[in-house]
């Protein structure tokens, strides 16, 4: 079946198809419908009563492919999904009107992309403390990494510093080897992932060296005041509420604090006091302040499989 929308400008149809055709393969991984390009006409084996969602679907697809937008996997997993929720009035001004974070160390701009991701992306900009919870996938700690790094770089501060919660999942810290630093390292790993991918290896251990950038266990920012800094807590889901009060009362001056996690994932042992994450939403709910984001599962940005899987969990807790 043909749609009633066509792309003439090959520049165009290459932005729209993606390397290998592969954006038109998202519409077979997720929605489970056959979707291609036979000269400036676009075929399908969609049902009938899929017909409409696809033209609306493609209409904003082709007008960003159009206007130079060149658009990923990602980009048409989540055009997909706001064409479901019948939401894409605004697509073409968020994409038109992406504000750049950084660039990275390949030489990849890096902005939101997702209408809560700028939301989240705006109120780190203009709030010392923000809250950013949903599920994983959503970008929250790889966007809050990116306006730290791009914070640092334009010498809004003087300092990065990220940390986690040390909680064990299944394992036991005590058996693996080495020294502390050694055994608490695999826990903070995605931290140094995201730091490796926005300023290279290099640069990353030479400001680890000099003290720039701090990665640690959230045990260590006890007794601390921290000024001059962007301070990221990352998993947070996975603190005590007495370590979330003392997190939050380690704000200094000229700092900026993020708080990332997803209620709906603590590895908390059982028997513990409730996630301090969980307290502290309820607690600063409200406040005009700070900014609490609340991502949805529309807003994962991995594989369309992931977006299944977290559906199917969902289904299956409810």
């Amino acid at each position: 079946m043909k749609l009633n929308q066509q792309i003439h400008h090959a520049e165009a149809i290459a932005r729209l198809v993606g390397i290998q055709d592969r954006n038109l393969l998202v519409f077979k991984q997720y929605l489970g419908i056959n979707v291609s390009l036979m000269g400036s006409e676009i075929i399908t084996d969609a049902k009938k009563e899929m017909i409409p969602l696809l033209e609306a679907i493609f209409a904003v697809l082709i007008e960003l492919a159009e206007h130079q937008v060149q658009l990923t996997e990602r980009d048409v997993m989540y055009i997909i999904k706001l064409g479901e929720k019948n939401e894409l009035e605004n697509v073409f001004d968020l994409y038109r009107n992406r504000k750049k974070i950084l660039v990275n160390d390949h030489g990849r701009s890096i902005y939101p992309k997702t209408f809560n991701q700028r939301t989240y992306v705006d109120a780190i900009s203009n709030y010392d403390l923000v809250l950013g919870v949903g599920p994983a996938g959503t970008g929250k700690t790889y966007l809050a990494v990116a306006q730290a790094v791009a914070d640092l770089k334009n010498n809004k501060v003087k300092k990065l510093i990220l940390t986690r919660p040390v909680v064990e999942a299944g394992e036991n810290l005590g058996f693996l080897p080495g020294d502390l630093k050694e055994k608490v390292d695999p826990y903070l790993v995605p931290l140094y992932d995201a730091l490796y991918e926005m300023l290279g290896m290099q640069t990353t251990m030479s400001l680890l060296e000099k003290g720039v950038i701090e990665i640690a266990p959230l045990a260590y920012m006890r007794g601390r005041t921290l000024e001059n800094a962007f301070v990221i807590l990352d998993e947070a889901q996975n603190t005590t509420k007495v370590q979330m009060k003392m997190f939050l009362t380690r704000l200094g001056f000229a700092s900026k604090m993020v708080i990332t996690g997803d209620p709906s994932q603590t590895d908390l042992p059982k028997g513990s006091s409730a996630s301090g994450l969980n307290q502290v939403l309820k607690i600063l709910s409200g406040m005009d302040d700070i900014q609490i984001i609340q991502f949805d599962k529309i807003d994962v940005v991995r594989h369309p499989l992931v977006q299944r899987i977290l559906e199917r969990y969902e289904t299956n807790e409810n």
